[in-house]
């Protein structure tokens, strides 16, 4: 540590930033964001309201953050617009009904966008670490997100040091940023193992305004048990695959994968471990969860690269109490790397997203509900699904108590294109789409992965389509969604009074 660097409170932090500023986090996920200095801000803009003065800043950050950051900042009303990706309930409605701007992108594109000039600059960047030296070395965290790109653009920068991060993490972390366009050459990442950046975040030691000391833990939150639905899910998951691998479709050797965000996603992995028909993995994903550490723990992935440790408190305190033993099986990367689609199609990844729903076709939406109100955003599934090996879609097929089904007609929102979407999953069965017409694909989902309550439903759609390429019926292709919005129940739907 230099004395040239002043420790300040998280309150004197918040003071240097203004009304209509642009401020950009650290992390990925709840890991690694900042927690204190955005706290301070959103009580920073509370007062200024109350003195009838306006305070809102615009927000970048790597994917969704903790409570203290979105959901601080979004009670406080204190954001004008946000990019890229939100999970927080308080955000949500915030930026459902208007009062935020609300930029979903793929996450991998981001850090381009802000070198590019494409989004607004960055005037701070806020990071967590848990170490630092006078050069302007710092050591991150437990998320990446685009903290290589905000701390060169912004003109500021804030430090958290957080405490309940131990310096021994040093070594976990791989930065590298990518050379802009014209002519520049591939990321030399030919395994998930390999290393091509550095340790460390170097920054312009300059632009340090303040370090401000803290000990709060990531905000992570627990994963809830698995039940039945989600089992079912996840062994049907990994049925697939092992037949894959036993068909020669998948390499003996297996390929690297990718899996999304969530209990279903964490559950779905803790499937495949437990398979004996699939060997040993590694992963190149976003986001390490609780599944992936248990797993090495028993010997079943051999590496895991991702953007964050997005794992419980529990579980992230049996990582710190043994580094040494995952100091050669984790490595954490910048956002723009762990979702680099070109080093997703040169490795072969197999995609594991989850959709919100799926139409017939194969099309999916991952993110809005009855095709208008945001849920959280694309994240990353468009990098991985659209480049992968093969992508695999998985959903319950219904939710709410079986008043919607997560199989319709056409899907209020598209995410992912039928052509992207190779493969669907749910608790009934699989639909492999691979090579498929958009007749067979409704037929193959319909009979595979439709909740026994909806297939009569979905087969008497078909019934009432034009014929074409691909069937449907102008009139009635969203008659679920409009019979739910009616009556609370996609099952009360009947054709006849949607149809054109």
């Amino acid at each position: 540590m230099s004395k040239n660097f002043k420790f300040i409170t998280a309150e004197e932090a918040a003071s240097h930033i203004n009304h209509s500023d642009v401020v950009a986090f650290s992390g990925f996920t709840a890991a690694g964001c900042p927690k204190v200095v955005p706290t301070a801000l959103a009580k920073r803009a509370e007062e200024f309201h109350k003195q009838g003065k306006e305070f809102k800043v615009g927000i970048f950050t790597g994917a969704s953050t903790g409570d203290s950051l979105d959901g601080a900042l979004a009670r406080a009303k204190a954001i004008d617009f946000r990019a890229p990706y939100q999970s927080n309930r308080d955000m949500r409605n915030a930026l459902n009904s208007g009062e935020i701007e609300y930029c979903d992108l793929h996450l991998s594109v981001l850090p381009q966008s802000l070198r590019n000039g494409f989004v607004k600059k960055p005037k701070f960047a806020i990071l967590e670490v848990c170490d630092f030296n006078e050069n302007g070395e710092v050591i991150l965290t437990t998320g990446v997100g685009i903290s290589p790109t905000i701390s060169r653009l912004a003109d500021y920068i804030i430090l958290e040091l957080n405490h309940a991060h131990p310096k021994e993490l040093a070594g976990f972390h791989d930065i590298y940023e990518v050379e802009n366009p014209p002519q520049r050459r591939e990321i030399p990442i030919y395994q998930a193992s390999d290393r091509i950046g550095t340790t460390t975040l170097k920054i312009d030691p300059k632009k340090i305004i303040g370090i401000v000391e803290t000990d709060h833990a990531d905000e992570v939150k627990g994963f809830t048990p698995v039940d039945e639905v989600t089992s079912k899910i996840g062994q049907n998951v990994a049925d697939f695959l092992a037949s894959e691998l036993k068909l020669g479709k998948i390499p003996e050797s297996f390929v690297p994968l990718q899996s999304g965000v969530g209990n279903i996603a964490n559950a779905l992995l803790a499937s495949l471990g437990e398979n004996p028909g699939i060997p040993a993995f590694e992963m190149y994903t976003e986001v390490i969860q609780d599944s992936v550490i248990k797993l090495m723990q028993q010997g079943r992935v051999k590496f895991a690269s991702g953007c964050s440790l997005t794992v419980s408190n529990e579980v992230l305190q049996e990582i710190y109490s043994d580094l040494d033993f995952y100091r050669d099986k984790l490595v954490l990367r910048p956002q723009e790397i762990s979702n680099n689609p070109g080093i997703v199609r040169r490795l072969g990844l197999i995609s594991i997203n989850t959709a919100l729903e799926a139409d017939i076709f194969g099309n999916v939406n991952s993110t809005h509900v009855l095709g208008g109100k945001m849920m959280n955003g694309i994240g990353g599934s468009g990098d991985f699904t659209r480049n992968s090996y093969f992508s695999i879609f998985t959903t319950p097929s219904t939710v709410k108590g079986g008043k919607i089904s997560s199989i319709v007609p056409m899907v209020s929102h598209t995410d992912h294109s039928e052509h992207s979407v190779k493969v669907l999953i749910t608790e009934h069965g699989v639909a492999d789409l691979r090579g498929c017409s958009p007749h067979q694909r409704a037929e193959l989902i319909i009979e595979n992965c439709v909740a026994p309550e909806y297939k009569q439903l979905l087969w008497d759609y078909l019934k009432i389509c034009r014929p074409g390429h691909t069937p449907i019926n102008l009139g009635a292709c969203f008659g679920m969604h409009r019979q739910f919005a009616k009556t609370g129940n996609m099952l009360d739907t009947k054709w006849e009074d949607y149809a054109d």
